[in-house]
């Protein structure tokens, strides 16, 4: 478990509860997608303009433990691998007690909006990245 991580809290809304009274899983990747980009804003550089953007090309979600409502959550990212193109983004999910209701990893990979192909990381994204490695 890597100590470097990047840190936000989010609420729990009552529009994330599904019929059996505990946040839908569906509703983890709208989680772990805020997460990011309030990541990838601090960065002090450009993320994402008109010319690239990122993109998940896939996400691993190990469900732990069911959330209920009203709660307040920590997601934790940190990267797992640094590519050329692309970084793994390695996530868990926790409830104020500490316990882990989430972890796994989301690989977003940087493209050409044009081309449609992978492109080079942004420096900013890269020097962030490389901060919160293990």
């Amino acid at each position: 478990m890597t100590a470097k991580t990047f840190t936000t809290s989010l609420d729990v809304r009552w529009r994330d509860l599904d019929a059996f009274n505990h946040v839908n899983n569906g509703t983890y990747l709208s989680y772990l997608e805020e997460a990011r980009i309030r990541w990838f804003a601090q960065v002090g550089e450009p993320w994402v303009t008109e010319e690239f953007a990122p993109v998940i090309a896939s996400s691993t979600l190990n469900y732990r433990e069911p959330v209920n409502y009203p709660a307040m959550l920590e997601v934790e990212l940190f990267s797992e691998r640094i590519g050329s193109t692309s970084v793994v983004v390695g996530h868990r999910i926790k409830g104020a007690d500490g316990r882990i209701h989430c972890d796994g990893n989301v690989a977003v990979v940087w493209i050409d909006l044009k081309t449609g192909r992978p492109r080079p990381l942004p420096e900013g994204v890269r020097r962030a990245s490389e901060l919160l490695a293990g």
